[in-house]
């Protein structure tokens, strides 16, 4: 009776087993999509590694496949660089070649082109484009954000100003339409919360040698004269997408005042002084295998990949539009090292997501701040919530 009793309970093992075992193969791809002859940025120490993404793509993968090895399943990812010229043509490459899941970079008018070849053949993550057009008039049933939208990163830098009390803002635009259109993420979100904007400026953008001989004593002498006669504020606001004046405003404005935005305290998706929820093991793991920090675009590669690997395990069996379905219930969470499970707003397809508030080597604040409270979910204080959607997929 023992061994009869051993043996049936070997055949069980055997049989759930083998309806754990998935077999499938998991094809990925990250479509990088970099634009030639871009100017510089300011600063030296903010040039683009050439890895920028792909690594987190590596790693993204190595994760899927340690937790599909025991179902079985098998993750590959493809990674390819294109040109605005050259995108589309990519795009059509991996749809034909039956890749559905597909992770761009690429700036939101190239995502929504993207988007539109995939149409109903693949599912595209945006892990670059913060524009919130993106999340409104152009949003795509086939399209999901893991970079969090412009209204998300202004909310969460809002609601900490807000909660310091720090409630007049000195505001400063670029010249160009993605500093104009971060500028007007600002203003939407002091009205929401209750800031007050006491003077706009912009700031154009003449060109100019940033490396030359005399930039220091320029800037020296160039930053306070523009900021100086502004009515009493307690911050000086950046909105400076195209990085052509933020980083020269601390220690530079004619008021002592705390530079936030584009410079000084910025929102971020990830930073690499994060310690907090475990994100240690995620730095370490990532700097060993990249021989970097992690950046924003990294992060958020690796949780476009990591969503695939979730759904993979909660769904089996490879099928597309399961696991869609999936990603978008209620069922479906992300653990990402940031204190909370993420899932995403099935009205505009954005993650949701804490947003980390930090400056220099060290990460200030997480927002959503505690005192702001949500009838559904917190984290839909950050960013466009369902009655304000205009997105119409």
């Amino acid at each position: 009776m023992k061994m009869k009793g051993w043996l049936l309970a070997g055949a069980a093992l055997v049989a759930s087993a083998a309806w754990a075992v998935d077999g499938t193969e998991y094809r990925a791809a990250v479509l990088r999509v970099d634009v030639p002859n871009r100017p510089l940025p300011i600063s030296r120490l903010d040039v683009p590694p050439e890895d920028l993404g792909f690594a987190g793509a590596t790693l993204g993968t190595a994760d899927n496949a340690t937790t599909g090895s025991f179902m079985g399943q098998k993750f590959t990812t493809e990674t390819v660089i294109a040109t605005p010229e050259t995108a589309e043509a990519e795009m059509q490459k991996l749809v034909d070649a039956g890749i559905w899941w597909i992770v761009v970079m690429a700036d939101a008018d190239t995502t929504v082109k993207l988007a539109d070849i995939a149409g109903d053949r693949a599912l595209v993550l945006n892990a670059a484009a913060t524009d919130d057009t993106l999340r409104a008039e152009g949003c795509r049933a086939n399209l999901l954000h893991t970079a969090p939208s412009d209204a998300m990163l202004t909310d969460a830098l809002a609601q900490y100003l807000v909660w310091k009390k720090w409630d007049e803002w000195f505001l400063i635009e670029g010249s160009h339409p993605e500093d104009k259109a971060l500028a007007e993420a600002y203003r939407r979100a002091a009205t929401k919360f209750g800031a007050k904007i006491v003077e706009e400026r912009v700031f154009e953008d003449t060109g100019g040698a940033r490396r030359s001989d005399s930039g220091t004593v320029q800037v020296q002498g160039q930053m306070p004269a523009f900021t100086q006669r502004a009515p009493a504020h307690d911050v000086v606001l950046a909105a400076d997408r195209s990085d052509v004046f933020a980083v020269h405003l601390p220690y530079h404005t004619w008021e002592p005042r705390p530079v936030v935005g584009s410079a000084g305290l910025t929102p971020e998706s990830w930073h690499p002084s994060h310690e907090a929820w475990g994100a240690t093991q995620f730095q370490t793991r990532f700097e060993r295998q990249a021989g970097r920090p992690a950046q924003d675009e990294d992060y958020q590669v690796w949780m476009a990949l990591r969503v695939l690997g979730e759904a993979a395990t909660r769904t089996q069996g490879g099928d597309f539009a399961a696991i869609h379905d999936f990603v978008l219930s209620d069922g479906f969470d992300l653990a990402a090292f940031k204190g909370q499970k993420l899932t995403f707003r099935d009205w505009d397809g954005q993650l949701r997501q804490p947003i980390l508030l930090a400056y220099d080597k060290v990460v200030v604040s997480v927002s959503p701040q505690a005192e702001f409270l949500h009838q559904v979910s917190q984290l839909d204080t950050l960013g466009i919530d369902r009655p304000e959607t205009q997105c119409k997929k």
